[in-house]
Order: structure tokens, then C-alpha cells, then sequence
């Protein structure tokens, strides 16, 4: 008997600003390789008016790999979805869930959970340009628009303008009077509401994001959803990512230890350092590698006292590794 292959969205990586950049990718692709990833938000006008190329460029081994863009204006985000689709990309995903100031003024989102028709003009939009999946990520609500009959109403809406996946964090956005790192932690979680969303709509695609921390809870949440994904967590415990392939998608393979993964590692931080990439860029993300492992403090301290240096390279990260008392393999 063929076991079939569960879908990407299973488990996702949440895109984060200023953190899933390709570096960040590259990185969390090595400790898993069925986890779909995202890129951070791109905004439409960043692809059209900018250096187009800078901010679509991947590397080939970061496939399952989602690109979300920002924007509200449907024949823009069409073209700039053909663009992902160009490049290779496998899913476009519409940020509907993003509550900060700067994307308020850009019309985009979570502020685009007040406009549901226009989203689903957008998506539509989108699904015509490409053969890609088109989804939305949103939240449960915004403001005092938090009601269960508008987020039917949204959902409903966007579906049947052709989405058949949606992402949704379970907290609503208060888009006056709180930050976006606020947003992320003052709103109540609301898993209960998700459930009920998967239930009313049975044939979409419902992914939890929110507040996920380990991979029990992530079990627990996909006997009622279709998808979990982790956001915060992933980042600050990356090797969080090992458990994933055997647990959540059936693979057969053994994930790489912490230090076979530096060993892949270090030949990518050699070829980027060849470009304009200076270590710290890399080397961020790996900070948590070792989190609640014996020297972890230690390796943090080491890279991030010394990855900023000018002439910094891939001997920082050997020397952290020391702390660790592992050696690459």
C-alpha cells in the first residue's frame, strides 16, 4: 500500500519580517525537509518599482518555499504573483493578518479584513495570473469587527473567489493603540475558533498559526485542523524543525545532528561571504541552535560578539562550537 504524501502545508514555518530571509531559509531547510517555508512579506510596490530580482531570488533547496506579498491592489498582485511564479515558487500567499502602522498607510494587511470583497478581488486576480495555490493569511478578526459571522463572512467571501487555503492566526489585531509585537501577544489566543472554522468549512484548508510552541501541541492541533504553523518558536529553537519530518509527515530518514548540520552549513556561509553578505548575516539565525543545550549561552555570546566584525568568517562559528563540545562531522 502507497502511503499518500501529506500536503506541504502540514507544518509551515510562519514569515516573519526581518527574520525568514534566504539565510534563514537555507538554514531551517537543513533541519527539515518537508516543513513549508515563507519568505517575508514583500510588498507589490517593492516588486514593481524595485530590484525585482533581489527580493525573488532563492536558493534551489529551499523548495517547499511560499512567497507573501503585501498589497490590495488586485492587477498588481496579479502581476507580481506571475513574477513568484516565474521564479519558481510554489504557493503565493496574501498577508491579510499583518496589524502594523506601515501597512495600514499601504492599505494592506489586516486592515483588508474590514474589505473582504476587495481581498476576493485579489485573490481572484491572482488565480487567474498563475497555476500556483493562491492563500490568505488573516486573523480571527480586527477592532471591534471580531465577530464570528464576519470572519464567515470573510472566509466565505475569499473562497469562493477561488482560496482554498487560509492560514489563520487565532488572535484578532487591535490596529490602534497596540504594536505589532503587542498584536502577537495581547489579543487571547482563540484556538477554539479555528476549530469551529474547519468545521463549518469542511473542504478548505485550515492552518493554525499562534502561540505553537512544541510539536505535541502542533499533534494535538492537526486532529482538527489541516495545518499548523509555528512562527516565533521555530526561530528561536530552530532544531525544533528535527522532530518534524518523522512526526508530522511520516519520513523514514534520521534528521541531521546540530553539528552535521554546521558541517552543510559552513560551505554556504563560505560561498555568501564570496558575495556582499558579511557572517552576521547568516549567523543570526543560528543563535538558537543549541538552545537548551549544555554550552548554548556560551555559543550565543561568541558568535554575536564577533559575527559583526569586518573580517568575520566561518571560524567565529567553529569557535562557538566549542562551548557546545561537539565537533562537525
Amino acid at each position: 500500500m502507497t502511503i499518500k504524501a501529506k500536503p506541504h502545508h502540514t507544518f509551515s514555518v510562519a514569515p516573519m519580517m526581518d527574520w525568514t530571509d534566504k539565510h534563514c531559509r537555507f538554514f531551517h531547510r537543513l533541519i527539515s525537509q518537508h516543513a513549508l517555508l515563507y519568505t517575508e512579506m514583500v510588498t507589490t510596490g517593492a516588486l514593481i518599482h524595485g530590484d525585482h530580482h533581489r527580493f525573488l531570488h532563492f536558493n534551489a533547496a529551499e523548495h517547499p518555499l511560499a512567497l507573501q506579498l503585501g498589497g490590495s491592489n488586485p492587477r498588481e498582485l496579479a502581476i507580481c504573483a506571475k513574477m513568484a511564479e516565474d521564479y519558481g515558487y510554489d504557493e503565493i500567499n496574501l498577508n491579510v493578518g499583518c496589524p502594523s502602522d506601515r501597512v495600514q498607510n499601504g492599505r494592506f494587511g489586516a486592515c483588508l479584513m474590514a474589505e473582504p470583497e476587495l481581498v476576493a478581488e485579489c485573490v481572484a486576480a491572482m488565480s487567474d495570473a498563475v497555476s500556483i495555490p493562491v492563500t490568505v493569511k488573516s486573523r480571527i478578526g480586527i477592532d471591534d469587527r471580531d465577530s464570528y459571522q464576519e470572519l464567515v463572512h470573510f472566509i466565505k467571501t475569499v473562497a469562493d473567489a477561488g482560496c482554498s487555503t487560509f492560514i489563520v492566526h487565532a488572535r484578532k489585531a487591535w490596529l490602534k493603540g497596540l504594536s505589532p509585537k503587542q498584536n502577537r501577544e495581547v489579543p487571547p489566543l482563540r484556538y477554539d475558533i479555528v476549530y469551529q472554522l474547519k468545521l463549518d468549512f469542511p473542504h478548505l484548508a485550515i492552518i493554525l498559526n499562534g502561540g505553537v510552541i512544541s510539536l505535541d501541541q502542533a499533534e494535538e492541533m492537526l486532529k482538527q485542523v489541516d495545518g499548523v504553523m509555528v512562527g516565533r518558536e521555530a526561530y528561536q529553537n530552530p532544531y525544533l524543525l528535527a522532530g518534524v519530518d518523522k512526526r508530522l509527515f511520516g519520513s523514514t530518514s534520521a534528521p541531521l545532528a546540530r553539528e552535521e548540520i554546521l558541517s552543510r552549513l559552513i560551505p554556504y556561509i563560505q560561498e555568501q561571504l564570496k558575495t556582499e553578505a558579511r557572517l552576521h548575516s547568516v549567523a543570526r539565525h543560528i543563535l538558537g541552535l543549541f538552545h537548551g543545550e549544555p554550552g548554548a549561552r556560551a555559543w550565543r555570546r561568541t558568535i554575536s560578539e564577533n559575527a559583526t566584525k569586518t573580517s568575520a568568517d566561518e571560524r567565529v562559528i567553529l569557535e562557538a562550537l566549542k562551548f557546545t563540545a561537539r565537533q562537525l562531522a
